[in-house]
């Protein structure tokens, strides 16, 4: 009798437990649906906050767009000129224009590449600057500028003599040529201390 006894009583418990089992899963089935439908749902796009702004090499790099839709200005649409704008005696600078001459607003944010021919025939690449670029968005017929400085040789023994500017603008591979601006004084010492610095708007 106690073994009958027992037996029954093993049963019912298999089957209580069978029972809770199966509502068990269900309820997870409709949590794993619940939360599967959460992170499918559309969230904003992080891209419209555009790049970091830092420089790439020649460039950006760093390159940014505005909003996911504006492009980096090609140097086809670029109209770009260079002059002298030393603030004084000691202290060398020209500045480069760039004028979107293009029909559409395009980006010019980063450090240009630019390199220094001299009358000897050789090119220096010219060394970035201790500054962070800025955003440059340029809608057409607007400008933006970035600035050449060196120290001026005032001794009359300056070691170079240069003839042309080579402006590769951010994020871009074509180069132009540049004339030296008339009127620009002697670099001091060699090419090592030249620098340039990022885009602005003018």
């Amino acid at each position: 009798m106690k073994t009958t006894r027992i037996t029954a009583l093993a049963a019912i418990g298999l089957v209580a437990g069978l029972s809770l089992t199966a509502c068990g899963n269900d309820s997870g089935k409709d949590t794993s649906a619940k939360d599967t439908s959460a992170s499918s749902a559309p969230t904003e796009s992080a891209s419209s906050s555009g790049g970091s702004g830092k420089a790439g090499s020649g460039s950006t790099g760093g390159g940014t767009t505005t909003s996911g839709k504006v492009t980096f200005c090609r140097t086809a649409d670029l109209a770009i000129d260079a002059v002298d704008a030393s603030p004084d005696k000691t202290s060398g600078r020209i500045d480069v224009t760039m004028v979107n001459r293009g029909s559409a607003t395009c980006s010019a944010t980063g450090f240009p590449g630019v390199d220094i021919k001299d009358a000897d025939h050789t090119s220096s690449p010219v060394d970035r600057g201790p500054a962070q670029p800025r955003i440059t968005v340029l809608k057409p017929g607007a400008a933006a500028v970035f600035d050449i400085a060196y120290d001026i040789d005032s001794s009359g023994k300056s070691l170079t003599s240069p003839t042309d500017i080579l402006v590769t603008p951010p994020n871009e591979t074509h180069t132009v040529d540049l004339k030296w601006p008339a009127g620009a004084k002697p670099v001091k010492g060699s090419y090592v201390g030249v620098q340039v610095y990022p885009t602005h708007n003018k």
